[in-house]
């Protein structure tokens, strides 16, 4: 007698074939995600190795990616753009007061709480004024006392006589020392002008021919009585000291006030 096609037999060789076609298509989906993910991490490794390879490469494909990325913030606005700027703190004048060493870190809160300024752009400011003070030989704590009695801090102020920026260094008097920093807009960077304060101030110390005298050409005593401004400086500088040495000194204490003289206008 014939078996008939739909004998258990039958059925058995048809879910076989079945269990095989299935398990041969398995291997080969994973054979191609195996072999795609390999290929992948090749290509990637490829493109890293030539990226450092090819330097101008990389910058293109950075500022492709810079600009895309500020597309994209554009477009989050509803197109309206907020000239958003990714690398803009790299220009700021701001350091962080962890990193400073501690007289200078103390130094830094001190004035901060002081002036009411921000312990960050002030870092970079105290940390410059060491910097600049061990390389001329003077005391960092005098070129932050000049700066406190000029400016209190303020980088953009300005006399009525033209003295301008956190040393009230008289510009125009002294462009020439600007030139080397790119001219006399310079004299708006805190760095600029705390350095060509300092470089006013030796000059007048010099010329002075001891610190006092120098301090009182550096406001121009030359028109006004400059002994206030000379105690206020060095009352500041003593507290100062103080505070890097990590005495306790009360910040209530009088604030130098803004020299009404033309400060800074020696030749």
């Amino acid at each position: 007698m014939i078996a008939d096609a739909t004998t258990p037999a039958t059925d058995a060789a048809v879910i076989g074939w079945f269990k095989n076609l299935i398990l041969r298509a398995v291997r080969m989906v994973m054979d191609i995600t195996h072999n795609g993910i390999a290929l992948t991490g090749l290509t990637a490794a490829g493109v890293v190795l030539a990226l450092s390879v090819h330097e101008p490469l990389r910058l293109t494909l950075e500022e492709k990616a810079l600009s895309l990325l500020l597309q994209r913030h554009e477009a989050r606005n509803d197109g309206m753009p907020l000239f958003v700027e990714p690398l803009a703190a790299d220009r700021a004048t701001a350091g962080s007061p962890a990193d400073l060493p501690k007289a200078q870190a103390n130094v830094t809160f001190w004035l901060a709480k002081k002036y009411r300024v921000a312990p960050e752009p002030l870092s970079a400011l105290v940390s410059e004024a060491f910097t600049l003070g061990q390389k001329v030989k003077l005391d960092p704590t005098l070129i932050l006392a000049v700066m406190a009695a000029e400016s209190s801090f303020n980088p953009f102020s300005q006399s009525s006589f033209g003295a301008q920026g956190l040393m009230q260094v008289h510009t125009r008097a002294h462009a020439d020392k600007y030139e080397d920093f790119g001219g006399v807009m310079a004299a708006f960077d805190p760095v600029t002008n705390l350095r060509v304060g300092v470089q006013v101030l030796l000059d007048c110390i010099r010329k002075g021919g001891n610190l006092e005298a120098g301090l009182a050409l550096y406001v121009g005593a030359v028109s006004v009585d400059a002994s206030d401004y000379v105690t206020k400086v060095m009352a500041e500088h003593v507290r100062l000291k103080d505070v890097a040495q990590g005495k306790a000194v009360s910040v209530l204490a009088p604030k130098p006030s803004v020299a009404q003289a033309p400060a800074a206008t020696q030749s």
